[in-house]
């Protein structure tokens, strides 16, 4: 897969700086342990597998990043855009004791505080100790959030895959199915597809079914439910689509429960715009439930969120009621109302969208409908 070019780094360090001097940083070090890497990438544009990395970013002069695997140092100085790459000798992080000695900050950024080993705390302690240490997790959060030009090009690569994907869900489904062979041949034309990963969660069943986990051996029935969220990974970028599909005909009360499910999707799309916060999507999905008695189902004993952002990290700012991030212009999120509910249980739905200047484009052309399986829809 192709790289960002020169312009995109050139846009996101003048991003993330200007963001440094608004909050009075001198220093940001950005920290990726080794579930949550979207910001290496970002400063790098290279995929990185070890369990700890850093990039030190000055307010001014090139930037550093270590890594604690010797191998991740020659993908990111391959890449170019951090050329002074030095392996991590964690716990004891010498290297970043002394590179910190040299810069003398007053007033450090560290993106993922809250996540730190103590062993790299004590490590800017000793390299600046009379620095100010405060968390930077929000401002690469918000840089992030706003997408380039390049960005969403390769989200919308992402979009093609999920089509794909769900494509192949649904032409799969058969009785006699167990669930881990459904993502098995999902995974595989991902793959084929030139994904990097795939996060899915996946259930079948009837109304008894509470959520979504892992993929077991649980055989599909005739009038199963199988419910997805299917999350490829291309160049780095996440893209999610959230559908459900009947083995053979749905019921009626799946057909009821889709209806309730569509109206809450396209009540959250119908106030996305510049500025709209993820709390009044999650109103306008949950006011839906609301308004049909079903109401305690958006709590969090049945649900987590009503969506989440995208982009280097697949669950970024949730769509929650009491999350009051604003959602700006270029801001990609999956408006899902996923939750229980007795009509036919646990019914996933959503779809992803870009914040236009106008309002929204929903990334995905698969059809937000219930899916029927051939025998189904032949019935």
């Amino acid at each position: 897969m192709n790289g960002a070019d020169d312009a995109e780094q050139e846009l996101r360090y003048s991003r993330v700086r200007a963001a440094m001097a608004e909050n009075g940083l001198d220093l940001l070090l950005a920290y990726g342990p080794g579930w949550r890497r979207e910001n290496i990438r970002y400063l790098t544009d290279a995929r990185v597998t070890g369990s700890a990395a850093l990039v030190l970013v000055p307010a001014a002069g090139e930037p550093s990043a270590f890594s604690v695997r010797p191998a991740d140092l020659g993908v990111i100085a391959q890449r170019g855009w951090v050329t002074d790459v030095v392996r991590l000798d964690f716990p004891a992080s010498t290297v970043l004791v002394e590179r910190l000695r040299d810069l003398a900050p007053s007033r450090i950024g560290v993106a993922h505080l809250e996540l730190l080993p103590q062993a790299i705390a004590d490590a800017i302690a000793a390299g600046a100790p009379g620095a100010e240490v405060v968390s930077a997790t929000g401002l690469l959060d918000d840089a992030r959030m706003v997408k380039s030009d390049w960005e969403l090009a390769q989200m919308r690569r992402s979009a093609a895959v999920c089509a794909a994907g769900w494509q192949k869900f649904v032409d799969v489904l058969e009785p006699g199915l167990p669930e881990y062979r459904i993502v098995a041949e999902v995974e595989a034309e991902l793959k084929r597809l030139g994904a990097e990963d795939n996060f899915m969660l996946i259930a079948s069943g009837g109304d008894e079914v509470m959520g979504m986990t892992p993929p077991g051996p649980r055989l599909l029935e005739e009038g199963d439910m199988v419910r997805t969220e299917l999350t490829p990974q291309m160049n780095g970028y996440w893209l999610q689509i959230c559908r459900s599909a009947v083995v053979g005909r749905a019921s009626d009360a799946q057909r009821r429960s889709f209806d309730l499910f569509n109206e809450a999707v396209e009540a959250g799309l119908s106030v996305v715009r510049p500025g709209i916060t993820a709390h009044e999507v999650a109103v306008a999905e949950n006011d839906v439930f609301r308004k049909y008695g079903y109401g305690e189902y958006c709590t969090a004993r049945y649900t987590r969120v009503r969506g989440h952002g995208h982009g280097l990290h697949l669950d970024e700012t949730p769509i929650i009621e009491g999350n009051h991030t604003v959602l700006p212009e270029r801001a990609v999120f999956i408006v899902h109302p996923n939750t229980y509910t007795p009509i036919a249980g646990y019914h996933v739905l959503g779809d992803p969208v870009v914040v236009t200047a106008t309002g929204y484009e929903v990334l995905i052309e698969t059809e937000r409908v219930l899916f029927e399986t051939p025998q189904g829809v032949a019935a």
